[in-house]
């Protein structure tokens, strides 16, 4: 994967510190959810576990979460969007 090139932080569109929501997709298996919040957590430590959205798809095989974390940096969201997406059994990260 290849990321963007630095955008300078005065034309960044995301002020840091700020809440950023973080739509993942993936299996509905078991574990799922506690492997999406363990990343959560390990990027912001007051990220709140009960404060996940969760959607199951219409046949069950997916679940959709929304995690919202306290963003500090473009690195950190770099860095999480690396991790979530190389999960096994994550499908997608918006």
């Amino acid at each position: 994967m290849q990321l963007p090139p630095d955008i300078p932080p005065s034309q960044s569109l995301v002020e840091y510190p700020s809440r950023f929501p973080i739509k993942v997709m993936g299996a509905h298996v078991p574990g799922f959810l506690e492997a999406i919040v363990q990343v959560a957590q390990g990027f912001d430590p007051e990220f709140d576990a009960a404060s996940v959205e969760q959607r199951p798809s219409k046949a069950g095989n997916y679940l959709g979460l929304t995690i919202t974390i306290t963003a500090t940096s473009r690195e950190q969201l770099d860095a999480i969007y690396r991790e979530l997406t190389s999960h096994p059994s994550v499908k997608l990260v918006l």
